[in-house]
């Protein structure tokens, strides 16, 4: 399996997960000037950011642990775009990762919302 075939996975995965855990999804892969979002969800009364790392070994690390302060500035850049060019959205928001590992047949062998990810600077 390729990255991008990886990735891809991942976010069909995150997108069910997300589902049966309460999150009611609204967009996926929103980008703007500042970069890239994964899914854009609302859960209760807070919009949430998510970004969805899927891994297949351990090799550098679990998924959450790929997410670098660079991408966490990118990700809240991306949040506040989003935030200013849409009217009617909830005032509470978060970001949160999905992440996900795969065993070496593909499968998932963990899955797990990590709420409040990345926090305000």
């Amino acid at each position: 399996m390729k990255r991008r075939e990886t990735g891809l996975l991942g976010e069909k995965l995150a997108c069910e997960f997300l589902g049966k855990n309460g999150y009611h999804i609204l967009e996926t892969n929103y980008r703007c000037p500042e970069g890239e979002i994964d899914i854009i969800a609302q859960q209760e009364d807070t919009l949430v950011f998510i970004e969805v790392r899927t891994k297949r070994s351990w090799q550098f690390g679990s998924p959450e642990e790929s997410i670098t302060p660079v991408k966490m500035k990118r990700l809240r850049a991306v949040a506040a775009h989003y935030g200013q060019n849409r009217s009617n959205l909830p005032a509470s928001w978060r970001i949160d990762v999905v992440a996900i590992q795969l065993n070496r047949k593909g499968q998932v062998s963990r899955i797990e919302i990590i709420e409040n990810a990345v926090n305000e600077e």
